[in-house]
């Protein structure tokens, strides 16, 4: 840590002052077309700020945001939070793009459009959207070749649509449906509306042939089915032509250092005042490695800052305040823990697969941290040291479910890890594998984070006192996630549950296999996320019967046996230690211009349930003159 300020505060001192960015030529040209005139739905979504404790304010400038890659313009539909339904700082859901919805037994959800809604290129958001996402995209075989994915499917059938009118679509499920609205609320949302007019010219059953084989060697892919896809994709908005119901628009195109997102002309939120909402009218996202982004946030180059810079960096940052017009404020964190080990259940290794799917070698690595220790030395003793699960913010929280086999024992840990047949040693100390290698754990990391190599290197030594070592292998994201899915990885580190403060309406689907993107189970997760098409089935019982039970909460419309399942689920994955906690309640700066209004001075923060800044309006935000 030492190192890295000295390191840090020598960068700062030969960063230039903030800097006004001009549009390089590049960019011009990967500009999209003007956009039409401000147009307001008939009944837009009226925030009164005053009732909410905020300032009414005005129009104009620009939001200065560095990202550590051009992957992170995916944060700005994130922080734009538009959603059909949304939660917002109470954690509670209502309408946001839909004017009102209907839900009747959790199975049939009607929803409501606003009147005059549109589209950022101006062309209307009515029904004829969803039915073109739910006839041409979703149940289209060639777009969906593994069938209707299973967040559109109860009891084993998919969903129902109709289109009731122009501004009215309904949902009906053979069974109770909960997840439904949460997902729809979601940092990464189900899909159920995407721009027809625009994405026609893109499909097979309305576009001519020869265009679509154009248009496809044009953006370098095979087909139109990849093409549809590539220019459809507004998880990563990197189409600026493609409109969107965000806040804010795309104006650049990758390859860039710079992407420039511009208000968008027919967003459906209006202020007290009948304002247009959003306030700002630019949002800037700046490339710059991760190494630099701390120096560049606290010399005044970042206008609103929360990724790149972590609990260790407050003090630096607090420094930075008076001399380049910042404040700066601590967030408690959602997730079950702010770092996370994952043993890989699905690894290739059939040695070190055979260990992680022993219960008692996942419970040694456990108990072997000493959690305090990293508590003291890299969150100054104000987190809460325990297992991943949820938080103390949460109604379903339980003790037991914190120190579950999250006690410092070193002596247990050796026990264990003896009674599993580990009782050779070689040099240095270190046990060997069964098949005479050393018992050596490779951790696989991003390197996107310096919190994840501090608590490795001390988590190091509380292995090597059992007789385990560990090795920290760095790689980029996007090819550490297919090496666990390949099986090379043995384990990986990243943060525990993405949300720690759930209730007993929250899916519980964090707990089972559900994802390929689930770093201690992703082919039981890929199983599930593709029908059965991809990945493999679970073949432990206890990742089976949290499985099991996941399909009861869906299928369950009692709130009182929703929390049951939610209780059993937390119970089992407590007791078997699937991924392995440090601390929780670590505490997250947050960096903004002091002239920045309306920046709640403490929330919670994290990907779920409030999409970082999604559930604050950060529409709502403003320049103070002056």
């Amino acid at each position: 840590m030492i190192t890295r300020r000295q390191t840090l505060q020598g960068l700062m001192s030969s960063i230039a002052l903030p800097m006004v960015w001009p549009a390089s030529s590049a960019f011009a040209e990967t500009q999209a077309a003007p956009g039409p005139a401000p147009v307001i739905p008939r009944d837009p979504r009226v925030l009164d700020l005053p009732a909410l404790g905020r300032e009414t304010g005005r129009r104009g400038g620009t939001l200065r945001i560095i990202v550590g890659g051009q992957r992170d313009v995916r944060l700005i539909p994130i922080y734009s939070y538009a959603r059909l339904v949304g939660y917002g700082p109470d954690l509670q859901l209502r309408p946001d793009i839909l004017s009102r919805f209907e839900v009747e037994g959790d199975r049939i959800f009607t929803f409501h459009l606003r009147a005059g809604h549109c589209w950022s290129d101006g062309s209307p958001f009515t029904a004829e959207d969803f039915r073109y996402t739910w006839e041409d995209v979703i149940t289209h075989p060639k777009l969906y070749k593994s069938g209707v994915p299973p967040e559109l499917m109860a009891g084993g059938e998919p969903a129902r649509f109709e289109v009731i009118d122009d501004l009215t679509v309904r949902y009906s499920f053979v069974s109770p449906m909960p997840a439904f609205l949460p997902r729809l609320a979601a940092p990464l949302p189900t899909v159920l509306f995407m721009p027809s007019a625009y994405l026609r010219q893109f499909h097979a059953s309305y576009a001519d042939k020869a265009d679509l084989e154009r248009m496809a060697a044009e953006q370098d892919v095979e087909d139109w089915r990849r093409l549809h896809i590539k220019m459809s994709r507004s998880i990563r908005p990197e189409n600026p032509d493609l409109p969107t119901l965000e806040a804010w628009r795309p104006r650049t195109a990758p390859p860039a250092d710079q992407f420039i997102f511009e208000r968008n002309p027919c967003f459906h939120r209006v202020d007290q005042a009948g304002t247009q909402l959003p306030y700002i009218d630019k949002v800037v996202l700046t490339v710059a490695s991760s190494e630099v982004i701390l120096a560049k946030t606290a010399t005044g180059e970042s206008d609103l800052q929360m990724a790149g810079v972590a609990f260790g960096d407050y003090t630096l940052l607090k420094q930075a305040e008076a001399s380049h017009g910042l404040h700066v404020s601590l967030w408690p964190k959602t997730q079950g823990s702010a770092v996370a080990l994952y043993p890989n259940l699905n690894c290739a290794d059939p040695v070190w697969r055979d260990l992680f799917r022993d219960v008692r070698m996942r419970r040694a690595l456990s108990v072997a941290i000493r959690r305090e220790e990293i508590n003291k030395a890299l969150f100054f003793g104000l987190a809460r040291e325990g297992a991943d699960t949820v938080t103390p913010d949460s109604p379903l929280f339980r003790p037991e479910y914190a120190s579950a086999w999250a006690q410092y024992d070193p002596d247990l840990a050796r026990q264990l890890l003896d009674d599993i047949g580990l009782t050779d040693y070689g040099p240095g100390g270190i046990r060997r594998l069964p098949d005479g290698r050393q018992a050596g754990i490779v951790v696989e990391t991003a390197g996107e984070s310096a919190v994840e190599t501090d608590v490795l290197e001390l988590i190091r030594d509380h292995y090597r006192a059992v007789g385990l070592a560990l090795y920290i292998r760095s790689s980029q994201r996007d090819i550490l996630r297919s090496r666990i899915l390949a099986g090379l990885v043995q384990m990986s580190v990243w943060t525990g549950l993405d949300n720690g403060v759930p209730d007993a309406d929250t899916p519980p689907e964090e707990l089972a296999p559900t994802s390929g993107d689930q770093l201690q189970w992703p082919l039981w997760g890929s199983h599930h996320a593709s029908n059965g098409e991809a990945g493999e089935a679970p073949d432990m019982p206890e990742a089976a019967q949290l499985l099991a039970l996941l399909g009861g909460w869906n299928s369950s419309d009692d709130p009182a046996q929703r929390q049951a399942i939610w209780h059993a689920m937390l119970a089992l994955r407590a007791d078997q230690v699937f991924s392995i906690g440090t601390v929780n309640g670590a505490l997250q700066p947050v960096v903004h211009s002091a002239r920045l209004a309306n920046m709640p001075e403490r929330a919670l923060y994290g990907f779920e349930p409030v999409s970082y800044l999604g559930a604050y309006l950060p529409d709502t935000l403003f320049y103070r003159e002056g």
